[in-house]
Order: structure tokens, then sequence, then C-alpha cells
């Protein structure tokens, strides 16, 4: 069973970061991702990059359930805060 502290890693993994937060119970994950490499893409490509990254843990069902409440780039996270 995953940890949100594994989770995070595994995200930061497939694109560079600046911020990560993950909440989860062990079977499903929420995420807040801050990255420069959403730039210019549309939400739904924000959350494509990241869970197309992660296709092999979701299809083992070893990570069974990750929901993005956020896939902002650095400029529009500042602007939230």
């Amino acid at each position: 069973m995953l940890t949100p502290k594994q989770v995070k890693a595994l995200i930061e993994g497939v694109a560079p970061c600046e911020y990560v937060e993950v909440e989860g119970d062990g079977h499903h994950f929420f995420a807040v991702i801050v990255s420069s490499a959403f730039e210019g893409k549309a939400r739904l490509a924000r959350h494509r990059l990241i869970k197309d990254g992660l296709k092999e843990k979701l299809a083992s069902n070893e990570l069974h359930a990750l929901s993005i409440s956020t896939a902002a780039t650095p400029a529009e996270w500042a602007a939230k805060q």
C-alpha cells in the first residue's frame, strides 16, 4: 500500500514540480500539483501528463485512485495565494 509521501515522489518523477501536496488513505489520493511543465497546456492535458506518467502504477492497481484537485503553473498558483 502506497503512502502519500510515496505518491508525491512518483508525481515528482513524472514532471519537474515546484510544489506537490498529496493526501490519501492508501487507496484514494488527492493531489495539488504546481509545475512549469503545465505552461501552455489545457487542464485535461495537464492531468494526462501526470496520469500517463503513472500509467503503470495505475494499471497494476498499486495506485488505485488519484484525483488531481489542482494542476497549476507557478504563476497561476502565485495568483491564487
